[in-house]
């Protein structure tokens, strides 16, 4: 995929619009019709600037368009240009780039990111103050990578814009059953719910982020998708003053094509990283400032989230039922668990969530999720729909124990970088909202009122995101006993002590230690996919819209490109091939017939799990070229 669009005022466009006008992206997945109106408005924005028109449009869900050449036109105030410099791998020579000035700079437009533009405009405006906000994302569009199935609870949302209801906001299924099943292998025991949904939605996150995104548009905020940050900026006294995107136009091998275009900086008096769950900037930062240990000192524990929409039967859809289950397919040392939400329009999102500090290396996430479609408790309701969509993503489930320090000098982490996530809930959007939030708050003071971006910390911690993952602190680790011991704990914590205890739990090994050696561990065997409720991955593959350009150099990376087959094969019998929900990473037998690892880094769904899981930590996950990835639209 190739989106290149100049970074320049309107007297460089001129001087750069023949350069430029040979552009063109080849991303046809979300390309919508020739002669629909979103087109047709896009056609004549391209032809009025002189360009030639790009083969997709970057639209919002209910028919905004975004705006893809404002970045190229701005003339807002405090928007200086100014010359950066860009390495290219494999070039010889250093590449001029060009940079933009804003007052703060959003790194992803997910609901944490897109609340933080929204409130700090909001600010703007009751104080009648001119700051500008930029939110770039790497997504094709608006959503594009928001994977949740999402019951919403709606109070970030109702103190940021309380008019919601009456503002046309995607949220129409309010909650009408909430069950919670034990499974075995051929039964579902009923247990008590711990969810309390009352008040909330089943909801498309994907549609709620568009909608936000509107939003922030007409609240001034720039927004800018298809463009991926890359690297964060700092300046002589290691402050952050801003991101850079990739570049683009970059060959396999390192060379420049014929469209390579460098990356481009924005730079920002305050830098607010949303990224979401392993957010590649974010992890940097925190390692960087030592965040993690400045923070609640322990490390983050992951999940990886497997998820399908389905079109059901009329005669078994029931909009806003919920269900949640624990125990089989998985043995009771590994956590986990499903979730299925009865959306509207006959679709049901059904999806399964294992804990990745699983022990066994012969467990695969991707086929566990298959085979507990077969459950009698779950067949029945699949049995004659469709599946509509596949996607996959990690969650981050360490809590308040595991919340780093989230002030670095010249910005913040928010949402889920962070990790905010209610496990207990199975939660994070409002949270992360609410941190958003509370982190546009402080940025607003520090630019308008001289304050400290420390006080972002202050707030956090009495606001109502501490006292409820405070309260929930206890659940996640009591799973580190195994499932019974773990559902005692838990159900002792929830209804008697009621977050109150004067114990905090520890999380076990990291995620990575915790898979033991292949040779102590019983291979576990998969039934077959038959087609109907079960499916092969290139099938799923095919449902998620993932897209990305082959000849682009890989953005999976082996940090010892040893590793794999003298460590991960034989000890641990290859299983990033496994914990991979995209057929990613494949041993493949070389001319010599000895296997050696295939990357296949244009299915990846921009997950993580590779990047948590992996035994040495060998695999770095880092962002592609702007705009590849999944498409996600109804999820």
């Amino acid at each position: 995929m190739h989106r290149f669009i100049s970074l320049s005022s309107k007297s460089k466009l001129k001087s750069s619009q023949k350069r430029f006008s040979t552009c063109y992206s080849t991303y046809n997945s979300i390309n919508p019709p020739p002669n629909s109106p979103l087109t047709q408005t896009n056609n004549a924005l391209y032809d009025k600037l002189s360009y030639k028109r790009p083969r997709f449009s970057f639209v919002f869900s209910s028919g905004f368009p975004l705006n893809p050449l404002k970045i190229a036109t701005s003339t807002r105030a405090g928007g200086e240009f100014l010359n950066g410099r860009s390495f290219c791998s494999g070039a010889e020579a250093v590449i001029s780039r060009e940079s933009m000035n804003y007052d703060v700079v959003i790194v992803g437009a997910g609901p944490a990111g897109l609340s933080a533009a929204i409130r700090f405009k909001q600010l703007c405006h009751e104080k009648n103050v001119d700051l500008s906000v930029c939110v770039v994302e790497k997504g094709a569009q608006v959503g594009a990578h928001i994977l949740s199935g999402n019951v919403f609870e709606p109070r970030a949302l109702d103190e940021l814009l309380p008019q919601w209801k009456q503002e046309d906001a995607p949220i129409h299924v309010p909650v009408t059953s909430d069950k919670f099943l034990l499974l075995t292998k051929n039964h579902a025991l009923p247990l008590p719910s711990p969810f309390n949904n009352k008040g909330n939605y089943v909801i498309s996150l994907s549609e709620l982020v568009r909608w936000l995104g509107v939003k922030a548009e007409e609240l001034g905020v720039e927004i800018y998708p298809g463009f991926a940050a890359s690297e964060v900026l700092y300046d002589v006294d290691d402050k952050v003053i801003g991101v850079a995107t990739n570049d683009m136009g970059v060959a396999k091998d390192g060379t420049r094509k014929d469209n390579f275009q460098p990356g481009v900086e924005l730079k920002g008096k305050v830098t607010l990283l949303a990224e979401g769950c392993r957010g590649s900037l974010s992890e940097n930062v925190i390692s960087k400032y030592n965040l993690r240990d400045k923070g609640q000192g322990q490390h983050q524990t992951y999940a990886l989230g497997i998820k399908e929409v389905w079109e059901v039967s009329g005669d078994k859809h029931y909009p806003g039922l919920v269900l949640h289950t624990l125990g089989w397919p998985l043995d009771h040392k590994t956590y986990g668990g499903s979730f299925l939400y009865h959306m509207k329009d006959r679709q049901v999102a059904i999806g399964f969530v294992v804990a990745l500090n699983y022990q066994n290396p012969f467990l695969n996430p991707y086929e566990e999720f298959q085979k507990f479609k077969h459950h009698p408790a779950i067949r029945n309701l699949l049995e004659r729909g469709t599946v509509l969509q596949y996607g996959a993503r990690t969650l981050n489930e360490g809590g308040y124990q595991s919340i780093p320090y989230p002030v670095f000098p010249g910005g913040a982490i928010i949402g889920c970088s962070a990790g905010f996530l209610n496990v207990p809930k199975i939660k994070g959007t409002h949270t992360a909202m609410k941190s958003g939030m509370v982190a546009a708050e402080t940025a607003f003071g520090v630019l308008h009122e001289g304050f400290s971006m420390e006080a972002y910390w202050e707030k956090l911690i009495n606001s109502w995101i501490w006292r409820e993952l405070h309260a929930a602190r206890n659940f996640r680790p009591a799973f580190e006993y195994g499932l019974i011991p773990g559902l005692v704990l838990s159900a002792l914590e929830h209804y008697v002590m009621k977050g109150r205890s004067p114990w905090t739990l520890k999380h076990g090994k990291p995620d990575h230690e915790a898979t033991k050696e292949a040779r102590l561990c019983p291979r576990i065997e998969y039934p077959k996919p038959d087609g109907v409720l079960s499916f092969d991955v290139p099938t799923s593959l095919y449902r998620s819209n993932t897209n990305h350009d082959h000849d682009q150099p890989a953005h999976l990376r082996l940090r010892d490109p040893q590793i794999p087959e003298l460590v991960n094969l034989p000890i641990y019998d290859g299983p990033e091939s496994r914990y991979c929900p995209a057929h990613v990473y494949e041993y493949m037998p070389d001319e010599k017939g000895q296997l050696k690892l295939q990357i296949n880094a244009q299915n990846c769904l921009h997950c993580k799990a590779c990047d948590i899981k992996d035994p040495k930590q060998n695999i770095q996950w880092t962002v592609p070229e702007g705009g590849g990835g999944p498409g996600y639209s109804i999820m």
